[in-house]
């Protein structure tokens, strides 16, 4: 039995890997930390924090004292660190944001964990899993092969260098000074819980809602699509079985362009609105209600700035050495989220409309719950 702190676990992910962590050792003590900026959600996690099933704790991965405190209190064994500002086109807007969570506090993390575990003489039984991105490695050609573990860092935005340099300071803190640290690097992720934000929630929110679906540049970018609950596998695989100080890349196999994307969501709308009448009454501005595509609500925008071509994932490490694979089709995966999203209106209409904000405001800013 551990006792395991989770950074980060109101997020998309994070939510992700607490049930999935939850259902797969439930005799593990779960502490989640996380700042409950606007990305978070705790809609999900609501039934086992009254439950007690495990404590949550609103704060900042910055926050030196309360990192510590926490630590000394609940003598962690286990770190999945995945508290991050993630949008890449904030940073652009705002990175000193992206500088200040990922890597000053991935660094007051890194500290407070290695002060405990050697003065709890813990270090040799602790892990500390750190969950970054493939944008750091940069950019990829159409021809190019997948990233691999030693392909060179190249980030192109202020998120991936922030994460870039997150990524350094714990191999630096495992070379230096022996932390018993993980690094995963992932493609982008997409399933349930996912903030409007990110391209497939907001795709699938605007056809239903009948608004632009903006794709930028001419819509060639490629990404490999990993859902959620593949990655969450992925991590525990990592934190259980993975070799200290090593990097374990993690993909889905599902290389797409964003045009393709973007169709394939409009598809499977238009066909769950036949399949389903009752639909067109819910959603009456979307295109499908009145038997039209939702293709029809494409359009090109401006490109972003210094926006990546391509990323492709090689995770043949991570399956020769732990035996994970992604499991999730991304057909399949798709027609999974599209669901979810149409059985969860309640939920996204709060998020967008800044409801859920309002009930966060009112129950858990400034509550410490230890």
């Amino acid at each position: 039995m551990h006792s395991v702190l989770i950074t980060g676990g109101a997020g998309f992910i994070g939510q992700n890997l607490v049930h999935a962590w939850r259902a797969a050792r439930p005799g593990d003590q779960l502490v989640v930390l996380d700042a409950l900026t606007y990305a978070a959600n705790l809609r999900s996690l609501e039934p086992l924090i009254a439950g007690g099933q495990i404590k949550f704790v609103t704060g900042s991965i910055n926050d030196a004292d309360l990192v510590l405190r926490l630590f000394e209190e609940h003598r962690f064994t286990r770190v999945a660190h995945l508290a991050a500002e993630s949008h890449v086109d904030r940073s652009i807007v705002d990175p000193e944001a992206f500088l200040q969570t990922n890597v000053l506090g991935t660094f007051t993390l890194l500290k407070a964990a290695l002060d405990c575990w050697r003065a709890s003489g813990t270090l040799e039984l602790a892990r500390f899993l750190h969950v970054s991105t493939d944008e750091v490695y940069g950019s990829l050609l159409p021809a190019d092969p997948a990233f691999t573990e030693t392909t060179p860092y190249r980030p192109n935005s202020p998120y991936a260098a922030s994460k870039a340099a997150s990524d350094h300071m714990v191999r630096a803190f495992v070379t230096t000074y022996g932390m018993p640290a993980l690094i995963t690097n992932c493609s982008n992720n997409y399933g349930p819980y996912q903030h409007p934000e990110k391209l497939i929630p907001l795709m699938i929110i605007h056809a239903l809602e009948g608004k632009p679906l903006p794709i930028y540049g001419d819509g060639t970018n490629v990404r490999d699509w990993l859902h959620v609950s593949d990655h969450c596998e992925a991590l525990m695989a990592v934190i259980d079985r993975g070799r200290i100080g090593e990097t374990y890349n993690i993909g889905g196999g599902n290389e797409r362009n964003n045009r393709e994307v973007v169709g394939q969501i409009c598809d499977a709308i238009d066909g769950a609105f036949s399949a389903e009448p009752g639909l067109a009454s819910r959603f009456r501005s979307c295109p499908a209600a009145a038997n039209l595509s939702c293709r029809s609500l494409m359009t090109f925008v401006t490109d972003r700035a210094g926006h990546d071509h391509r990323y492709a994932i090689d995770a043949r490490k991570l399956a020769d050495e732990l035996g994970n694979r992604s499991s999730v089709r991304f057909e399949d995966g798709l027609r999974q989220t599209i669901r979810w999203y149409l059985d969860q209106e309640t939920w996204w209409r709060d998020v967008t409309s800044g409801a859920y904000r309002d009930w966060i405001d009112k129950n858990y800013s400034f509550r410490i719950a230890v």
